[in-house]
């Protein structure tokens, strides 16, 4: 991991611009945010921080994808959430009593990410009560998510929420086909919709066999869409 030698304090000062929790701070605010965070590069594969290890930092993603996981007492991987570009990550970990990590950060793919003192941004908090009302309301919003995505991981089967996943990536929702790019390997994919991998490529197969689906590489051919629609109504 390293600071990117591309950025400078402008490029800094842009990215943080970018993120809603700091569109409210005074062009002074922002300097001094700025003269605390950097913007780090990460390799494919490298570490960025590890579950347990104390948070000093929170994080957004400029480029890449960014892999966010737990260990079971098993030592079995879970994938909590995929991180692309413009996504914060690590931010909640501010507002917790034991301020750790509670999840491992993994590169994907070649990155740079946006690293923010927390200590700084807290002060910011404190002294400035419309930028806690914009936080409160990243917040509320990401929570709202994150329940539906629990009630579609705990309440529907592998195959809902592997179809709920396809119809959510489908751009032109009056489109009679559509063609889904998998960003991440299939993998990593099953792990995130909490589905085992070999069970994932068993409802692929059985979608493909109903004429709904052509799966080719990383390339999901959708060739029904309302009859993938009905299917995971």
């Amino acid at each position: 991991m390293r600071p990117s030698v591309m950025k400078n304090r402008h490029d800094v000062e842009k990215e943080l611009r970018r993120h809603i929790l700091f569109s409210a701070l005074t062009p002074e605010q922002l300097a001094l945010i700025a003269r605390h965070s950097r913007i780090l590069h990460l390799e494919e594969g490298e570490i960025l921080f590890q579950q347990d290890q104390p948070a000093d930092r929170f994080f957004r993603l400029c480029s890449g994808q960014v892999k966010l996981s737990r260990l079971s007492m098993e030592g079995t991987e879970h994938v909590i959430e995929v991180v692309h570009p413009g996504q914060p990550f690590a931010e909640a970990v501010l507002f917790m009593k034991k301020r750790v990590y509670p999840v491992n950060a993994e590169a994907l793919m070649p990155s740079e990410v946006l690293a923010v003192d927390s200590a700084t941004f807290l002060q910011i908090l404190y002294d400035s009560r419309e930028t806690c009302f914009r936080l409160m309301a990243d917040m509320s919003y990401r929570l709202h998510i994150f329940v539906n995505e629990i009630d579609n991981l705990t309440l529907q089967n592998a195959t809902y929420r592997l179809v709920h996943y396809l119809l959510q990536q489908i751009v032109d929702c009056n489109a009679d086909t559509a063609d889904v790019e998998l960003t991440t390997s299939k993998q990593i994919l099953a792990s995130r919709l909490s589905i085992k991998p070999e069970t994932f490529s068993r409802i692929l197969k059985s979608l493909s066999q109903q004429g709904l689906v052509t799966v080719n590489g990383r390339t999901i051919h959708i060739q029904d869409v309302q009859g993938l629609r009905c299917f995971g109504s």
